[in-house]
This record gives structure tokens, C-alpha cells and sequence, in this order.
């Protein structure tokens, strides 16, 4: 219900699709309330003094009053007197929202909204991979997928294929659950991004290093067919061998071990499993292969796809005589 929300909210960070999606949750929350709610909405640097009092003044029908101000850096530092002092004693009826993306500039005006103790809403860019995957999974549960489908896993398949722009990732996390019922499998997102260079060097590189050289080499040459360029697909399997390598031998747990190795938990446990079949003499000779792989594709060999089936026949077969 509207009345009990705090009449002033402080949005501030740098993400602007979460500050958009703060201010979309204030409004809808008062809405929910009073859906006449009138909404006005002022960038910071066209605020004056008689356009700050309109905006927070309330309707003589006595309905409910919304005022957003944008990049709130941008209010004149003359008015800061003002907005604290209406934040002091705000209007009945009447909702403030100041979105400010966190910088130097208007800090003033910041840090007595913070000296009022005004609810925040923080809205930083995600920079963590870890932080990046659990916004990706809180956004699948959000759309309606079981806890179990929304795994670490299809997570960071979903970002692979997606890239890291939250307002795409959200849109491609409802439009799964929308498309599959919610039960998402990393299956699932491999054959929804099938024409991703990036998910089709996952399914790739998993089969090679699994030993499974047809599956491998089928889905490669579909890859092919369809124009993937061969750079990302040998860098997937460079990476898979490499994680094969970094875990083998390694004792702990997935956490200590993920801040040890600078991989995700889950990667961890993956690359552990997969690495219980390998030898050492095995890990080695795939490396020098992927090595190898990295240079012929990059630009060392005329016929690129050739030589990254070459080399995954190569790493499979190695993947089939380790378990053997």
C-alpha cells in the first residue's frame, strides 16, 4: 500500500536499467494504491525553484502526487536549500524519488539526503562475474523458473550467449521461461542461442574433452555450416582443457578452490568431474594441442576449419585413451 512507503527514495548507482526498473517499482507500488497517482517527471538540470514547488505540490482533488527528478548531479547547487528543506516536512499525499548515478557532482545534495537517513535504493554497475550470474539467476526465479532450473550453470551460459547488458539479460531470462515453461536446462539454452559462436564453442568444447568425438564434430560442422567463425569455438576448448588442468591434483572444496583459480564454484565442480578421467600425460599433450590450435586459427593456417577438426579428433581421442 502506498501509505506505507517513505514519501522521499534516493535511486543512486550508475546502472541505469536498474535505477529505471527502482523508479518503475516505486510508481507501480504507489499505483497499487491510487491508481489516478499523478506522475511528473524533470531532469535535474532544468529544475528551478517554482518547478521543484510544483512538482511536489499536492493535486487540489487530492489525489496522489509522483515527482521524479533525473540525474539529480544536475541540480543547481542553489536549489540543494530548498529540496532539504521540503525533505525536512514533505507534502501529504505527495512522492519524491531523486535518481543520481553516484558521482562527485551533486554530492552535497547526496550526502544530506543520506544526513536525513532517506531510504536508497543502490543501483551500481555489476562488474563481478559472481554478482553478473546471481542477477541473471534472481531474474529467471523472478519470471517463474523453479530454483532448481536457475542454476549457476545456465546462468553463465544465458551471459555467454547474452552478453553482459542487464537490460538484454533480463529480457532473454523472461522470454526462456516464457518459451520453456520455466524448466530451463543448459541444454536449452545451447539450442535457443544455437547460432552463437560463443554456446556453440561450450557444446564443442565439452564433447572433446568428454571423449565424445562425433557428437563434437557434428555439432562443429553445423557450427560451420551455418558461418560460426572457428576463433571462438578453439578458445572454448582451449579453455575447457585449461580448467581440466588447473583443477587436476587440486584438494579443497569449490569455493576455496574457485578463489584459489579465479573460476566460478560451479566451473570448478564441472572441470573436476571432467578431470577424474584424464591423466596427467593426457592434460599435458591436449595443452600442447589447444596451444597449437590457438595459433593456426589466429592466423597461421589457410584452411582454419581443418585445423580445428583436426585438433578436436586430436583432444577427444586423448579424452577416450585417459579414461581407458
Amino acid at each position: 500500500m502506498a501509505e506505507t512507503l517513505d514519501p522521499i527514495q534516493l535511486v543512486i548507482g550508475d546502472e541505469d536499467f536498474l535505477a529505471e526498473r527502482a523508479v518503475s517499482r516505486f510508481l507501480a507500488a504507489v499505483r497499487a494504491d491510487d491508481p489516478t497517482a499523478e506522475v511528473s517527471r524533470l531532469n535535474g538540470g532544468d529544475l528551478t525553484a517554482g518547478a521543484f514547488s510544483m512538482l511536489t505540490s499536492p493535486t487540489l482533488l487530492g489525489g496522489g502526487v509522483v515527482a521524479v527528478v533525473d540525474s539529480a548531479q544536475d541540480v543547481d547547487k542553489g536549489l540543494f536549500p530548498s529540496i532539504l528543506s521540503y525533505i525536512d516536512d514533505p507534502a501529504p499525499g505527495v512522492y519524491l524519488i531523486l535518481v543520481h548515478p553516484g558521482v562527485q557532482k551533486g554530492k552535497a545534495l547526496v550526502d544530506g539526503l543520506k544526513k536525513r537517513k532517506v531510504p536508497q535504493v543502490k543501483v551500481s554497475k555489476i562488474k563481478k562475474a559472481a554478482d553478473r550470474v546471481a542477477f541473471v539467476r534472481g531474474e529467471l526465479t523472478a519470471a517463474g523458473a523453479p530454483t532448481r532450473s536457475s542454476t549457476a550453470a545456465v546462468a553463465d551460459l544465458i551471459i555467454t550467449a547474452v552478453g553482459s547488458d542487464l537490460r538484454e539479460l533480463a529480457s532473454a531470462c523472461s522470454q526462456l521461461v516464457a518459451d520453456t515453461g520455466g524448466k530451463i536446462t543448459e541444454e536449452d539454452v545451447r539450442a535457443y542461442y544455437s547460432g552463437r559462436a560463443e554456446v556453440t564453442g561450450f557444446t564443442v568444447a565439452d564433447a572433446v574433452v568428454a571423449g565424445r568425438t562425433a557428437e563434437a564434430l557434428s555439432t562443429l560442422r553445423s557450427a560451420f555450416q551455418i558461418g560460426v567463425d572457428p576463433v571462438p569455438i578453439a578458445d572454448a576448448v582451449a579453455a575447457a582443457v585449461r580448467n581440466l588442468s588447473r583443477v587436476a591434483g587440486e584438494r579443497g572444496g569449490s569455493n576455496q578452490l574457485a578463489s584459489k583459480l579465479g573460476m566460478a564454484p560451479w566451473q570448478v565442480d564441472k572441470a573436476k568431474r571432467q578431470a577424474q578421467s584424464w591423466t596427467p600425460r593426457g592434460l599435458a599433450e591436449a595443452m600442447t594441442i589447444a596451444a597449437r590450435l590457438n595459433g593456426e586459427v589466429k592466423g597461421g593456417m589457410d584452411d582454419r576449419e581443418w585445423a580445428l577438426e583436426h585438433a578436436v579428433v586430436q583432444i577427444s581421442v586423448l579424452a577416450g585413451s585417459s579414461r581407458a
